[in-house]
């Protein structure tokens, strides 16, 4: 058997460096009625296996989930808001759901942990989608309506802004949707119309809120990963990843970060297609649980973005096995380290996820350093929590 790490064998991080936890509001939340996926969820004959409903209630609950983020150590916490809470009806702000989200943040700050929000994490409300979608030619106004109008939760103490979750994955959902393609044999091609849609929304974003909430530091997060080529596929592979994630890293141009959300590696064959590593241990997602990847996608986001600093803004696996996460998470923050070690800016790590949650029709793979019973939603810290929360730059 393998030996747990010891803090002295493991990598220190500067200060400074951001060390959080992360969570998404439609997973976590909920009952999400008014939400574009509520809608399919809840249909006959629907394709999503199991419905959120419940979630685990962290809409009512989250005073606890930031009672274990804060009480393990951590110093940061990345959570998402729900758009079709905050606009349930087309033009009618809740300001019931402001007030909740600017609790929230407080709550946050009131435990010493530095807010990072996300505005958009695949679900849209759905009389938005009923107009069109990403691609209705009012996108851009419509989302900086809602933006606007979560000036009272911004003011409240968040320090950044994560516009949009996975702007890469979101240009592919319709084809996940229609079970046209499966995450685990590689990324498929973005659609072209919602890639442009993608970076027309986060430019203006940006550009919105660096009018009215200077102080904020602002970006997204890109799903990359480590992908590296067969022999004889150099050429190959980036070719495969020029439309899957570097145009959405070079979007970040003049940012304040790019997030990297990384989970494994793909490796690319000589024509072009993702190959399946014959053998390999897979986690609970089918994903190959290979720790460096994370090291190799922040190199070569480093590559594509320049001088744009890196914040692993979600990484983690999927195992029930939490020794197994603990030696997965150890890899992955020494190919980390040795990155930054050769000049790759990377300011901070979020770990997804703080708890178990809704895993986009699944409830099977458990991401969480807490578990959560989903009948009574008892959380039950699991020793990751307490060991990661432990690393924090600054606590040894």
């Amino acid at each position: 058997m393998t030996s747990e790490p010891t803090s002295e064998s493991l990598p220190s991080f500067p200060p400074g460096f951001l060390w959080g936890t992360a969570i998404g509001a439609h997973q976590s939340e909920g009952n999400n009625l008014a939400s574009d996926w509520w809608f399919a969820e809840n249909q006959p004959g629907s394709r999503v296996a199991e419905r959120s409903g419940d979630a685990i209630d962290s809409y009512h609950r989250w005073p606890e989930d930031l009672d274990l983020a804060a009480g393990a150590g951590f110093l940061d916490h990345r959570f998402g808001i729900e758009w079709s809470r905050v606009e349930p009806a087309d033009g009618r702000i809740s300001l019931a759901a402001v007030d909740h989200y600017r609790r929230v943040v407080e709550g946050a700050v009131a435990r010493g942990l530095r807010p990072m929000v996300t505005l958009h994490h695949f679900t849209v409300p759905l009389w938005f989608a009923a107009g069109g979608g990403w691609t209705r030619e009012d996108a851009v106004e419509r989302f900086l309506h809602y933006v606007d109008a979560l000036a009272p939760v911004l003011d409240a103490g968040v320090v950044r802004v994560e516009t949009i979750n996975e702007p890469n994955i979101v240009a592919v959902l319709p084809q996940l949707a229609a079970g046209q393609a499966d995450l685990a044999d590689g990324l498929p091609l973005p659609d072209e119309a919602l890639t442009r849609a993608m970076i027309r929304v986060h430019r203006a974003t940006v550009g919105r809120l660096r009018a009215r909430h200077p102080g904020l530091d602002v970006g997204w997060g890109v799903s990359v990963q480590d992908y590296q080529p067969e022999p004889g596929a150099e050429d190959v592979t980036e070719t495969y990843c020029e439309p899957r994630d570097q145009v959405f890293l070079r979007a970040a141009e003049g940012d304040d970060f790019i997030g990297v959300q990384t989970y494994t590696r793909g490796r690319i064959g000589a024509d072009g297609r993702a190959v399946r590593v014959a053998g390999a241990q897979l986690t609970q997602t089918g994903w190959e649980f290979y720790p460096a990847a994370l090291g190799g996608a922040v190199r070569r986001v480093a590559r594509v973005v320049g001088g744009v600093p890196i914040v692993v803004t979600e990484h983690g696996v999927a195992t029930a096995d939490d020794t197994e996460r603990v030696r997965y998470v150890t890899g992955a923050l020494r190919s980390l380290r040795a990155a930054m070690d050769d000049g790759v800016d990377v300011r901070g790590y979020f770990h997804w996820s703080l708890l178990d949650n809704w895993e986009w029709g699944h409830w099977g793979p458990t991401f969480g350093l807490v578990a959560v019973d989903r009948t009574t939603f008892a959380r039950t810290p699991r020793p990751s929590l307490a060991w990661l929360g432990a690393l924090a730059p600054g606590a040894r």
